[in-house]
């Protein structure tokens, strides 16, 4: 298996732990879309893939249209998107991707987490070049489809990673090819089963339990506040051992 599909697979295991949070934090990501793309799924792309990433999640259809109608609506806030970079202890690099309607309260949150647990929130790029900025796709394939091909197609659009699995298969690429993955997709009526923005770490640094056990505290902290999205990190995840 190639090093995004392993590094995504351990981080699965911890993503999303409480499904009110899920929710809350897909419903957010819902209402940025309408409002920059219009409540129209068949022409606003993003948009329909996260409605496909909610029903992926057992997200309640009424959450998705309680969603769309906020966004729609004059008196709801506008959320904007934030990525945050920092260390924490032992010179671990965060990423934190976040979706607020209050940018000095999220970032006087992100900045006491980074500071309670050792580590420091910095500026903006410091930190970001050791990512690699990916989307990932998994898809449901019809019977008869030649997957050689399909594979040989997709590297077309740019995708590096290619994984048949028993349920569909799952693609990763350059973020920019974002569209061109999903347009190729759509045309070939390939059931988007979900698309997202991921972020791998170009090096995994490997520390002991104990070191270990004081960044989980950090990523804890940030993944309960309501206004983080993602985060993101670049120590060696336990189930890659």
């Amino acid at each position: 298996m190639g090093r995004a599909f392993e590094y995504r697979k351990a981080r699965k295991l911890k993503r999303w732990g409480n499904m009110a949070r899920t929710f809350t934090k897909l419903g957010k990501e819902i209402e940025i879309a309408v409002k920059a793309g219009g409540a129209d799924p068949s022409g606003n792309t993003r948009l329909r893939v996260l409605m496909q990433n909610a029903k992926a999640e057992n997200m309640p259809k009424e959450n998705v249209e309680r969603a769309i109608k906020r966004a729609i609506s004059k008196d709801t806030a506008d959320y904007k998107e934030v990525i945050y970079e920092g260390y924490g202890a032992h010179g671990i690099a965060f990423l934190v991707e976040t979706a607020t309607d209050n940018t000095n309260r999220t970032v006087a949150n992100v900045r006491m987490y980074f500071n309670k647990c050792g580590g420091s929130l910095g500026n903006s790029g410091s930190v970001a070049f050791m990512f690699e900025h990916k989307c990932t796709f998994k898809f449901r394939v019809p019977e008869g489809v030649d997957m050689e091909e399909l594979e040989l197609e997709l590297i077309d659009c740019n995708v590096d990673e290619f994984y048949p699995e028993e349920d569909g298969v799952t693609v990763y690429a350059p973020y920019e090819s974002f569209g061109a993955i999903q347009k190729y997709l759509d045309d070939h009526s390939f059931e988007i089963v979900s698309g997202e923005s991921v972020r791998i770490p170009a090096d995994s640094k490997e520390l002991d339990a104990e070191a270990r056990a004081s960044i989980e505290k950090l990523v804890e902290m940030l993944e309960e506040d309501d206004d983080v999205v993602n985060v993101y990190h670049n120590m060696k995840e336990a189930e890659e051992e």
